[in-house]
């Protein structure tokens, strides 16, 4: 099994999809190892000469000025984790709660937060052996970080809470035990170090972002398809265009949509059908590459928060200070996921438009809702209705998260993000966005049939025998839930990007 090795700086992308999705192990680098310990010794020392330090030997939040003898500080710390473990609604995924841990090791791997090894090793032995705590998706403010969410995560390390193992939903005790697995009687800084961090929006965030990346470019296939349903004009994707106005996204799409539809019969040039196609097929570079520009930032951002120390206080073993900071303040995220959930939104936007283009006989010159039989057979008409339904909730769920904030803690937190709805709205959209576009390449195929089908591009030709091998052309009415189900299934399973890929098609 390949192994992901923590040193709390080196933590990617793709590093953290495949210890999340594809089971690698991770393992402490002995740099790690030794930065956690010499952070751990100065809060030993701390505790022993009773040193005024925030959450070490004093309470939290409002309860700052509240000193904690040393003979208290293992008791303070169970019932830090106890009492924060607040959660409410349903439980986040598996995929998401490894992240949780994942991302919380690599943190504490970086050797600001004095946490003991052991206690550390505890997470990481959890995480390799598929002790995945319970953790609702409800309560968290985003700062002081995802106190409630990640409160549920540690309960299981203490013995307390539930946790799924080996597909059983079982007590604390009961995973830890099964697993072989040792509990933890967290002491001094462990419990505040393991829930004062922005771990469960970022989990939820970079599970959306790497999904977001490849959904954009599936965004471009669908449309190129989409683009020889209506013999769309290929003058509009032009380089020379793109390059005039050098926007990364926009000239990447326009590339990508050239790539895909090389050597195909069903496209027009300009002025042979008509002089120029609607905004929806001629500005799809421009649509789909601020998406992709958006996402990217996004990425960015996430790459850096992967690697960042998100708790509080930080521990500076040079100086031999504890320093009272903010970085577990889930603004720089929130505004990035809530940026990543407008990007998605928009995809889903104009690809709803093109399904109406599709859909109405008015602009597509195609049988009216793509029906050889209309009227005794509906035939799209509702496919685009629903469609219409999604977009207008991706409308509503776009509306940030990170506007918001209602102080908390007698107002000693004051401000504070809402990163984490940020996240899970971006999930959300994500969801409703590739189910238009199962619409979309559901109706695009369609129409390509029923224009009378000719040679397809180089790229479109793949997608649309991937199709075609899964759902037969609709000639009569069907029940049509299940045909989305298995475009959106197509679609999720990335089986589209895999084939292009493998005929050297690099799409970006």
């Amino acid at each position: 099994m390949s192994k992901i090795y923590l040193d709390g700086n080196s933590l990617n992308l793709e590093d953290f999809i495949n210890v999340v999705r594809g089971g690698y192990k991770v393992e402490l680098t002995e740099e790690a190892i030794t930065k956690v310990e010499k952070s751990r010794e100065m809060v030993d020392k701390f505790v022993e000469e009773e040193k005024v330090v925030y959450g070490i030997t004093t309470g939290f939040g409002k309860f700052s000025d509240v000193n904690i003898t040393k003979e208290e500080t293992t008791t303070l710390q169970r019932n830090l984790i106890i009492s924060h473990a607040c959660g409410v609604g349903d439980n986040l995924s598996q995929e998401e709660v490894r992240g949780v841990m994942l991302l919380r090791a690599n943190a504490l791997a970086k050797g600001y937060s004095g946490i003991r090894l052991s206690t550390l090793n505890t997470l990481i032995d959890m995480l390799n052996k598929g002790v995945h705590p319970i953790i609702p998706e409800k309560g968290s403010l985003g700062a002081s970080g995802d106190l409630a969410p990640l409160s549920h995560m540690v309960l299981v390390m203490i013995g307390e809470g539930e946790a799924y193992y080996n597909g059983e939903k079982l007590s604390g005790k009961e995973a830890m035990d099964k697993a072989g697995i040792k509990v933890v009687e967290l002491t001094s800084k462990e419990g505040l170090a393991l829930i004062n961090g922005t771990q469960v929006m970022t989990s939820i965030g970079a599970l959306t972002l790497y999904d977001a990346i490849n959904l954009s470019k599936t965004c471009d296939i669908v449309a190129a398809l989409t683009i020889e349903a209506l013999n769309g004009i290929v003058d509009a994707y032009d380089e020379r265009i793109h390059w005039a106005r050098p926007h990364n996204g926009q000239i990447k799409t326009a590339e990508n949509l050239r790539s895909l539809l090389k050597d195909s019969e069903m496209i027009s040039r300009q002025g042979e059908i008509r002089v120029q196609d609607a905004y929806t097929l001629r500005c799809i570079p421009q649509i789909h590459g601020g998406s992709k520009d958006a996402i990217k930032y996004v990425e960015e951002k996430v790459n850096i928060e992967m690697n960042s120390v998100t708790d509080n206080p930080l521990i500076f073993t040079e100086t031999e200070e504890a320093i009272s900071g903010g970085n577990f303040h889930g603004q720089p995220m929130a505004l990035a996921f809530d940026f990543l959930g407008i990007a998605l939104a928009e995809l889903a936007n104009v690809s709803e438009r093109r399904l109406e283009r599709l859909v109405n006989p008015g602009l597509s010159g195609l049988p009216g809702f793509l029906s050889k039989n209309g009227g005794l057979n509906s035939g799209f008409m509702i496919v685009q209705y629903s469609a219409a339904s999604l977009v207008s909730e991706n409308k509503i769920l776009a509306h940030p998260a990170s506007v918001d904030s209602i102080p908390s803690s007698a107002n000693q937190e004051d401000h504070v993000s809402m990163g984490t709805i940020a996240a899970r709205k971006s999930r959300e959209i994500l969801d409703n966005a590739r189910k238009v576009l199962s619409m979309e390449l559901l109706a695009a195929c369609q129409g390509i049939d029923l224009r009378g089908k000719k040679k397809l591009g180089k790229g479109t030709e793949i997608v649309y025998n991937i199709v075609r091998r899964e759902i037969s052309t609709i000639y009569e009415d069907k029940i049509m839930y299940k045909e989305i189900g298995k475009a959106e299934e197509i679609i999720k399973s990335n089986i589209i990007l895999e084939e292009i890929n493998k005929e050297n098609i690099k799409l970006k």
